[in-house]
């Protein structure tokens, strides 16, 4: 599941030229949630799924070498954070064995 979220105006965050919809949909079966706060929100209202994303920031923000970007390129930047989803994964699998 992808989660897409909505700015404050409550307009899409797309990320121009592409959209998550339309990138997603030839790389396989994507359920597309977009996550929007209602228009008779008044305060601080818990969004479903939001948390998931929250988390994974937060698990994310834990590894020193992406505390601050100091890569140059976007490549790079994935490599890191791809080690860092590989680090955090096998962490919990090794719970289990």
């Amino acid at each position: 599941m992808a989660t897409q979220d909505h700015t404050v105006d409550g307009t899409e965050i797309t990320p121009a030229p592409w959209t998550l919809p339309k990138t997603l949909a030839g790389m396989g079966k994507w359920n597309i949630d977009i996550v929007k706060r209602s228009d008779t929100a008044q305060g601080f209202e818990v969004l479903p799924r939001r948390w998931v994303v929250e988390r994974t920031f937060a698990w994310l923000g834990r590894c020193r070498r992406l505390a601050k970007d100091w890569e140059k390129t976007i490549e790079s930047t994935t490599a890191w954070l791809t080690v860092a989803h590989i680090r955090i994964v096998t962490r919990r699998l090794a719970r289990y064995c």
